[in-house]
């Protein structure tokens, strides 16, 4: 019996080879997926998967990982995978579940549901970083992944720009802390306003810089957040099923604001 050959994708092949080496093998349908927020220590954990058409239609103008997009091109990329997307979900887990439930294991809960809700269905699944259990598909998690694969690109910017733009509506509800400069990430203002007005239910308690403003922390990471502490208002979003899951479906672009990077995790900072 014939071995079929290796395939190889070289480094400089572009954003697309990736996905279109695993077209070639018959997978033609390959979605990626990617988070926003998770060095936040304040605001929602944003997961998003996304799968691109195949051929020159896949291929979006100024995509890349969102991180390096300028907040005004990130809106313009976006549109345009919502335009151009065969299907993209988006999933918003609160601050709280994020306390409850821990970090590592709302992100993959995150992922695997953004992956579910898709309604073109996936043959393969690119990751980034790190891999999704329980998926009825191959996959397989790239390091970098939001800067080498296309549709793991596209998730990314989907989960940025509807994070950012809950951080715009949420500075609004809590104003004071700078929600819409800093989008919860840490930033000598965004400390300032802590150690001043002290956390919020916006805030992550599990994470040691909010514990240690509310006099928490000694308390083991989720069991941080007081008890009584009132419950985040839910978000109203575009087709909104209930529970940690929102489809952010035909949302206008909002005005921007610079976002901050990764900086704090969850027991610890990097």
């Amino acid at each position: 019996m014939l071995t079929p050959p290796r395939t190889v994708v070289r480094r400089d092949g572009g954003l697309y080879a990736l996905e279109r080496a695993l077209q070639r093998r018959g997978f033609r349908h390959v979605a990626g997926a990617d988070e926003a927020g998770r060095g936040a220590c304040a605001g929602p954990l944003v997961a998003a998967a996304a799968v691109l058409p195949e051929g020159r239609r896949g291929e979006i103008e100024g995509l890349a990982d969102s991180k390096l997009l300028t907040p005004a091109s990130r809106e313009r990329v976006y549109a345009e995978v919502v335009a151009r997307a065969l299907a993209y979900a988006v999933v918003v887990v609160p601050a709280e579940e994020v306390d409850t439930r821990g970090l590592h294991v709302c992100n993959l809960a995150a992922m695997r549901r953004a992956l579910a809700s898709l309604t073109t269905r996936p043959e393969y699944v690119l990751t980034d970083g790190f891999g999704v259990d329980g998926l009825d598909v191959p996959g397989l998690a790239v390091w970098k992944g939001d800067r080498v694969a296309a549709c793991v690109a596209a998730a990314s910017v989907l989960a940025k720009v509807t994070r950012d733009r809950i951080m715009v509506e949420l500075d609004g509800r809590h104003p004071g802390y700078g929600f819409a400069e800093h989008k919860g990430y840490i930033t000598a203002e965004h400390t300032e306003a802590l150690r001043e007005r002290g956390p919020c239910v916006e805030h992550r308690f599990s994470y040691v810089n909010v514990a240690a403003v509310a006099g928490r922390e000694g308390t083991p990471p989720r069991a941080r957040r007081p008890l009584g502490a009132a419950a985040p208002e839910p978000m109203e979003r575009s087709g909104r099923t209930g529970g940690t899951v929102g489809v952010a479906l035909g949302e206008q672009p909002r005005p921007p604001a610079p976002v901050g990077e990764d900086v704090v995790m969850e027991g610890g900072v990097r």
